[in-house]
């Protein structure tokens, strides 16, 4: 992955936070909130909108092929092969 960007990324430009993870907790929470009430299917519309939101952000076709390649499930062999025992 040449464009995608995997690393911790959360924060607000100009912030410092007290731990590294803060800034991640924070946008979970924000996303469990937005859930809150939602039925299922209201729920899975709201992701849908969300990734496309957030894609339309991006932008670069490049950035979005690499997520999306990361984010699909491995096949059993795969991650077999990827995970170490």
């Amino acid at each position: 992955m040449k464009h995608l960007n995997t690393q911790p990324n959360f924060g607000t430009p100009g912030l410092r936070y007290r731990h590294a993870y803060t800034p991640g907790d924070e946008f979970y929470e924000l996303l469990i909130q937005g859930h809150a009430g939602l039925s299922d299917e209201a729920s899975e519309q709201m992701n849908a909108r969300l990734v496309l939101l957030l894609a339309n952000h991006i932008g670069d076709l490049r950035v979005l092929r690499e997520a999306v390649a990361a984010a699909r499930p491995q096949p059993p062999a795969a991650q077999s092969e990827e995970t170490p025992r």
